[in-house]
């Protein structure tokens, strides 16, 4: 069911671009610098392209922007969270080392019981 779910959004998705694309076929001039900037560079170089190549192109753009801007943003909590995991082995490892050395069979409580027990 999930899938079948899914398999329909991405075709609906896919609709859309599609009608968006074909809504959107004019050819436009794309520019990195202005142009009088260009003239007095001498660099006038200039791209003509379907205009919903320029608006998907920055919408992309956009969104991996923001996947980097997220990514640098939680670099501190997965720094911690590395940190955490391998204390917490540490302190695992720690604890089974301390549980084989001390003997299982008899409690401490009890072995002070036992041990004040002198006769007299």
């Amino acid at each position: 069911m999930l899938r079948f779910i899914r398999t329909v959004l991405l075709a609906a998705i896919t609709a859309a671009l599609l009608i968006f694309a074909f809504a959107n076929l004019q050819v436009v001039t794309l520019r990195f610098i202005p142009e009088g900037l260009g003239t007095a560079l001498n660099y006038e170089r200039a791209f003509e392209v379907p205009l919903f190549l320029v608006i998907l192109g920055s919408m992309l753009a956009g969104v991996g922007l923001g996947l980097v801007w997220e990514w640098a943003r939680n670099a501190k909590h997965r720094s911690a969270a590395t940190q955490n995991r391998r204390q917490a082995a540490r302190l695992e490892r720690e604890v089974n080392r301390l549980r084989q050395t001390q003997p299982t069979d008899q409690d401490e409580v009890l072995a002070l019981l036992e041990g004040s027990e002198r006769p007299r």
